[in-house]
């Protein structure tokens, strides 16, 4: 699949999309390092030092690991586990507003090994667009940022990237939480539809916004008219089946059809397109693109890995025909 969503639009963007939204997640690292990567970018930064690297790429990861875990539960390798040393050094990190020098160092030992060497890879592949170069030794060396980092960084769609980039750290931190992601892989999740946010239906608690989780599997486009949503457009949420049919058809016997109200009917789209489009049904465009949007989600890796205690033996189930985030299995009729 991830070969079907780069060609459906190859651009750096695409690429970007790839490496964050369907790249695997066992830790939290590589969203850390994409958002010191944009900021760095988005100065207008041809190369850093790890060092400097290394600062924005700490500090995100010591703030967000006082509100979520940052890995699942039980997977810290001990006290000299870089999580394990982020949580300790945090108070004094964030009373400072930067790392200690113990966290400092331990970024230096752990970020340029570990998530720097695997951000591009998609498994047996690498996305088709480099970020960033590593030049000199590993811990003291520098990093060239390219003109593709660059070129995103400073699109028409660089708040967008930044918020599909937040909304997938969100549903990565609730699925650990959650225990190994049972409760967004297997149960999805639920609308709050008074704030558009995405909410995790096992603990009731606000995930992330329902707009920034889907675009990015857009392209970062109105699924309507196909350009691009950027910052300064107006947002709307359309039901691509308008919620209409399920007060129409449901009046007499009840609605028996699958849930139009989730998230695989919904479809990030500018508010005048989803104003225009009202109550009619979708066109067979936007069937066909609202079908590829949600191969592309459901193909994409879970969250987090399934706790094997809880797959059933002899279950042989490949891990991209599971459930994420309430959407149906393919070829499924209902959730």
């Amino acid at each position: 699949m991830t070969r079907e969503f780069y060609e459906a639009e190859p651009s750096p963007r695409t690429s970007w999309r790839l490496a964050v939204l369907m790249g695997a997640n066992s830790r939290t690292y590589k969203f850390a390092l994409a958002s010191a990567l944009l900021e760095f970018a988005a100065e207008g930064r041809a190369e850093v030092t790890v060092d400097e690297l290394a600062v924005p790429y700490a500090m995100s990861l010591v703030a967000r690991q006082q509100g979520a875990p940052q890995a699942p539960f039980g997977s810290l390798a001990g006290d000299k586990d870089f999580l394990a040393v982020a949580r300790q050094e945090a108070a004094e990190s964030l009373r400072s507003g930067l790392p200690t020098e113990r966290l400092l160092d331990a970024t230096r030992r752990s970020m340029p090994t570990m998530v720097m060497r695997r951000f591009h890879n998609l498994g047996a592949s690498e996305v088709a667009h480099r970020f960033y170069e590593s030049v000199g030794p590993p811990r003291s060396g520098t990093v060239r940022l390219t003109p593709h980092l660059h070129r995103i960084a400073g699109s028409e769609q660089a708040a967008g990237l930044r918020g599909e980039l937040n909304a997938r750290w969100d549903i990565v931190e609730s699925s650990f939480a959650a225990g190994i992601g049972r409760s967004l892989v297997d149960h999805g999740v639920a609308v709050d539809w008074a704030t558009l946010r995405l909410t995790d239906k096992h603990r009731r608690r606000p995930v992330t916004g329902v707009a920034d989780a889907l675009t990015g599997f857009q392209h970062g486009r109105c699924l309507i008219c196909r350009s691009p949503l950027t910052d300064t457009d107006r947002i709307a949420v359309d039901h691509v089946f308008p919620y209409s049919l399920m007060r129409r058809f449901g009046t007499v016997s009840g609605w028996h059809g699958p849930d139009l109200d989730v998230i695989w009917n919904l479809a990030p789209a500018h508010e005048h397109c989803n104003g225009a489009k009202s109550a009619r049904l979708p066109t067979s465009g936007e069937l066909w693109r609202l079908a590829r949007r949600n191969e592309a989600i459901l193909l994409s890796p879970p969250p987090a890995e399934e706790d094997p205690a809880t797959r059933p033996q002899g279950s042989g189930v490949p891990r991209p025909q599971r459930r994420m985030a309430g959407l149906p299995a393919p070829g499924a009729g209902r959730l």
